[in-house]
């Protein structure tokens, strides 16, 4: 059973030994951007009904509604809960196109390795320029995975802020 558990860290692990240092500040900006989707779809189910309603509540206590200033507290409650529900996506719109970046980095040094063991050795060993490709293509790898994974989720959000912004609209009635 322990080992079964800890199959996936001895992968990580053997991954960040096969692509160096880079596979692992990718691997770190994978757990911050699915700590960052995990902690929006939190927000989305558990938080995001409670704070639309007490809004809804506060505007509804309104006595007035529809004059221009009633109308402009509408539009600033719609846009408190649209900051809201925005909130880490930024960060999101950052990691996601980071992380092939990173490894395209790491292909680079990677690269830069099998260069230089053929300027030492004067020659083009097949196994000595395997190391170093096998570490570029690691580190490409790595950053395209975790870049697709998180691809999906932003796009969700994204969707889901705007259908959720029309919702809010709909509800808050004039």
């Amino acid at each position: 059973m322990l080992e079964l558990l800890l199959g996936p860290v001895d992968a990580v692990a053997a991954l960040m030994k096969a692509g160096g240092q880079l596979v692992a500040w990718i691997f770190i900006s994978g757990v911050v951007m699915w700590t960052l989707i995990f902690e929006r779809i939190w927000f989305f189910r558990a938080k995001l009904p409670q704070l639309t309603a007490a809004a809804l509540k506060e505007w509804n206590a309104r006595p007035e509604r529809h004059s221009w200033s009633a109308h402009q507290v509408r539009k600033a409650f719609i846009s408190r809960l649209n900051g809201e529900m925005s909130a880490n996506l930024p960060m999101m719109k950052v990691l996601v196109p980071m992380c092939p970046l990173l490894g395209l980095v790491g292909t680079v040094i990677g690269m830069l390795e099998v260069f230089d063991s053929m300027a030492i050795l004067g020659s083009a060993d097949a196994r000595t320029m395997a190391t170093g490709v096998s570490k570029a293509m690691n580190c490409t790898m790595t950053g395209l995975a975790v870049s697709v994974s998180g691809m999906y989720p932003l796009f969700h959000f994204q969707a889901s802020i705007r259908y959720q912004t029309e919702l809010l609209a709909d509800q808050f009635k004039f």
